[in-house]
């Protein structure tokens, strides 16, 4: 019942934030994302839902890691097997965790095996801003896109600026320390960053114990506290010439060492390396080029109590061509060439260990008067899943009190692993079908000066979706209905700032395996957030809560993981220029809950904050 009002009072606030807007506010300069059409485009043209969260964003909330930060995002949810730094696995719309592309500066991450982004791996403290594009984009960007895209852009410099450090110091709860300096500047042409940090963490005990069904989740009783240690270091820098061609270039490697419970292993120490680089130019007045080429790199070695034990290593090779053509005004015409290398090493051998896959991509998009189109096609060509179609249409009206009506169909698939295809003692299936989807959505959205809000209705269905037989060998068994509503509400007004959204969903198994009708796992139906933040001069003072309600942890529903609620408040004071203290009190009623089932979440954590930060 609370879900439920807090989905109604979202969508109420959204109505009256729109009015009080269009009579009290100033118009402001609209923000442009790249991630929803792979061009540099006005948002409210993009024609799908997307979130932007700013680096200014993430100063406020304080957040300590990117799980922080996504939690209760439209159609987000997250599992964590433990506390910071363990696995953590993100569902967008129901979808697996394995059905939405992540990008860093560009570049697709994710380890080549089982096909999952180490959230935990990734430093918030990087991070520049963040667009989230939810919904299918198989159409231009591949496999994966299926619940949607999620691009981090991390830190960069200016041209012009000049050479200006930063810091950022954090001590907490379970004895933690997290510590970030950089610098960053430009020259006239130029821009650069550089930048190092860390994070130790004591933690917490990451499996429950003291009950025999403790060993279906962690396989040991080990009531010890599982620390976890990380540092990272980024490099970035472009150069612009007078003739608009552009160099840029992007380098993020975080290296980190994690306890937890397990006879089996205990103790993994990951690396995970991000590189990239592109080359923009104008060919002609209407014809513009880019050339972009990167890497990803994941390594896991796995230790049991001193040895190691067995290894992982995987590393996607990948290049972009792209060319985008303004074909009359409102009319352009965007399409390109997309190839991977992908590569796994491990200590077990797989039937298969490579990969390539090519694809080719077109978009068009069309601006007449206040109706607007957008059409996309891609094919891919893979050597493991053969080739592969989707596609893409949205129709979007633009009315004059600056409110946006679209209506979207899209289709969608994900290949199946190398831990799904070929993970060696029959655990493995090389004959799988890729995972498909078909997704239909409207949605309404404005954004009137300070304000901004939408409203989004989707549908999808699955086919092909990957179970699991008996013996826990992946099948293509499932299939599932993915319908939900989602709202978001923004504001930057007076000194306030005001972040809301909510989901109602219901993502249904239709599989024939006797679980039709079942939730999927760790999928809640109803998630909600809202983070409220006042500037009082040199003081801000903030508080976010959450809410999920029940889900379930097997396929069968019978593992329930209760709904829970928790607040968190902030506080923050810039005593000099560019010098503050932060302080975040999380989990403020110490509340007990499990986003996955027999394994601990942090309670009432404590941390403060000091932070030189120059506005730029």
């Amino acid at each position: 019942m609370k879900k439920t009002l807090l989905a109604a009072a979202l969508l109420a606030a959204t109505a009256t934030a729109a009015h009080a807007a269009d009579e009290t506010q100033p118009q402001t300069m609209q923000t442009v994302v790249v991630t929803a059409t792979r061009t540099a485009t006005p948002i409210d043209d993009t024609l799908a839902p997307v979130t932007v969260i700013t680096r200014q964003d993430i100063d406020r909330l304080q957040p300590q890691s990117v799980q922080d930060l996504l939690t209760g995002l439209p159609g987000v949810n997250f599992a964590n097997a433990g506390g910071l730094g363990q696995q953590t696995s993100m569902f967008v719309r129901g979808t697996n965790s394995s059905h939405t592309l992540v990008l860093i500066d560009g570049v697709r991450v994710g380890t080549v095996a089982a096909g999952l982004p180490a959230f935990e791996q990734i430093p918030v403290e990087q991070i520049d801003h963040i667009e989230f594009v939810r919904g299918p984009r198989s159409s231009l960007y591949g496999a994966d896109a299926i619940g949607g895209v999620l691009q981090i852009f991390t830190r960069h410099g200016e041209a012009g600026e000049a050479p200006t450090p930063s810091l950022a110091l954090t001590a907490g709860s379970h004895s933690l320390v997290d510590g970030q300096a950089g610098i960053s500047g430009g020259t006239d042409h130029g821009w650069y960053n550089a930048s190092l940090g860390g994070q130790y963490t004591r933690g917490i005990n990451a499996c429950k114990v003291g009950a025999a069904e403790a060993f279906a989740g962690c396989f040991a009783d080990q009531p010890d506290k599982d620390g976890y240690r990380t540092y990272n270091a980024a490099l970035s820098g472009g150069y612009r010439w007078d003739n608009n061609v552009v160099l840029t270039g992007s380098f993020l490697r975080s290296k980190g060492d994690i306890e937890y419970d397990g006879d089996f292993g205990n103790f993994t120490r990951r690396s995970q390396q991000v590189v990239g680089g592109s080359l923009a130019f104008p060919v002609t007045d209407i014809w513009n080029m880019n050339v972009a080429v990167g890497q990803n790199q994941d390594r896991a070695d796995n230790y049991a109590f001193g040895p190691r034990i067995g290894f992982g290593y995987s590393k996607r090779n990948q290049a972009s061509w792209q060319n985008d053509f303004t074909l009359a005004p409102g009319q352009s015409l965007s399409a390109g060439v997309d190839y991977s290398q992908e590569r796994l090493d491990s200590d077990t051998g797989y039937l298969a260990d490579s990969r390539n896959n090519t694809g080719v991509f077109a978009l068009y998009q069309g601006r007449f008067d206040a109706n607007e189109i957008q059409l996309s096609g891609r094919h891919d060509h893979n050597e493991q899943f053969g080739n592969h179609n989707t596609g893409g249409i949205a129709y979007g009206y633009h009315f004059d009190n600056q409110m946006v009506l679209s209506a979207s169909w899209a289709s969608s698939f994900h290949a199946p692993t190398f831990n799904d295809l070929y993970y060696p003692f029959g655990s493995g299936n090389p004959n799988l079908k890729p995972e498909s989807g078909r997704s239909y959505e409207i949605g309404l959205s404005a954004r009137p000066g300070a304000w901004n809000w939408a409203v989004n209705a989707y549908q999808t269905k699955l086919t092909n979706l990957i179970g699991y037989d008996e013996f826990f060998v992946p099948i293509n068994v499932a299939r599932a209905r993915l319908r939900g509503v989602e709202g978001q509400l923004g504001a930057d007004v007076d000194g306030w700032h005001l972040r809301a959204s909510a989901t109602v969903q219901q993502p249904i198994s239709q599989a024939d395996d006797g679980t039709d009708g079942n939730l999927l796992a760790r999928r809640p139906r109803r998630m909600g957030r809202v983070d409220l933040d006042r500037d009082l001069g040199d003081f801000s003072v903030g508080g976010s809560v959450y809410s999920a309600g029940y889900s379930y942890d097997d396929a069968a529903n019978s593992a329930r993981l209760g709904g829970y609620t928790t607040a968190d408040v902030r506080a923050s004071w810039t005593f000099r220029p560019a010098w503050s203290i932060q302080a975040r009190v999380a989990n403020l009623a110490d509340r007990t809950y499990e986003t996955s089932r027999y394994f601990n979440q942090l309670g009432r954590t404590y941390y403060l904050t000091l932070r030189y930060s120059p506005a730029r």
